[in-house]
């Protein structure tokens, strides 16, 4: 469903870029809001570019650039900064993080990526919320921390563990790619996607015949996420093989 408010919002800063010549931007934005975003960019053929920090990274803002920048000129550095933050002992968990920061005050939609690594975080946030991390976050759950800041350059994004599988469909609809990816069958999957319980690119889908695409992104609640690959090839009984990415 289109997010009014969101689109509204992308037009005002869109505007505003555009008057005064120099960059605008959201706050983090969730995948779903992205891919909104992003369909609307292509259709207002508008200059933005998503970005979180770095290439990994799932939660991003929306840039709106001047006439005379391309995306290649874009430095994500002038606008959003990386906290590497660490403890001296124990693991607390990506739930610790986010609670010791929002109880920071600091908003949601002013922080990024929170990438967990062992006893070590790196945290994306917005520039304008940079020194108040800096001074405020000392404690993570029951663990004191030591919080410093860190070139966007110099983080190291965690390993993506997949699983890789290949199977084939008489056509490329919902249903049966879903079976396909989360080994279900058709009937159980299609009654999954007629409950709501299925997203096509981050958006819920109830539509069993919805054409799916390579890149496109699948996730069903309880069985997983994944990306769809390539679809090529035929079986001698003329079903289609597809590849695809379940994220582990």
């Amino acid at each position: 469903m289109e997010n009014s408010e969101l689109i509204k919002r992308a037009e005002d800063l869109s505007a505003r870029c555009e008057k005064t010549a120099s960059v605008t931007h959201t706050a983090f934005l969730t995948p779903a809001e992205q891919y909104e975003l992003d369909k609307w960019a292509k259709f207002a053929d508008c200059n933005m570019v998503l970005c979180g920090g770095n290439a990994q990274c799932e939660r991003r803002a929306a840039f709106f650039l001047p006439y005379y920048m391309d995306a290649e000129e874009f430095k994500p550095e002038e606008y959003i900064s990386a906290m590497q933050v660490k403890t001296g002992f124990g693991e607390p968990s990506h739930r610790d993080y986010m609670g010791a920061v929002l109880g920071l005050g600091i908003k949601r939609e002013w922080l990024g990526d929170i990438w967990v690594n062992g006893d070590t975080a790196h945290i994306f946030c917005l520039q304008s919320v940079e020194r108040h991390l800096l001074d405020g976050l000392d404690k993570v759950g029951r663990y004191g921390v030591k919080t410093r800041k860190i070139e966007l350059c110099d983080i190291v994004p965690p390993e993506r563990k997949v699983k890789q599988v290949t199977f084939s469909v008489k056509s490329a609809r919902f249903d049966a790619v879903c079976a396909g990816m989360f080994n279900l069958s058709r009937t159980s999957a299609a009654d999954k996607i007629a409950a709501g319980e299925a997203s096509l690119n981050y958006s819920v889908c109830m539509k069993t015949d919805a054409a799916v695409k390579q890149g496109d992104i699948i996730s069903i609640r309880g069985c997983g996420k994944g990306t769809v690959g390539e679809q090529g090839g035929m079986s001698k009984k003329g079903r289609i093989f597809i590849q695809a990415e379940i994220y582990k």
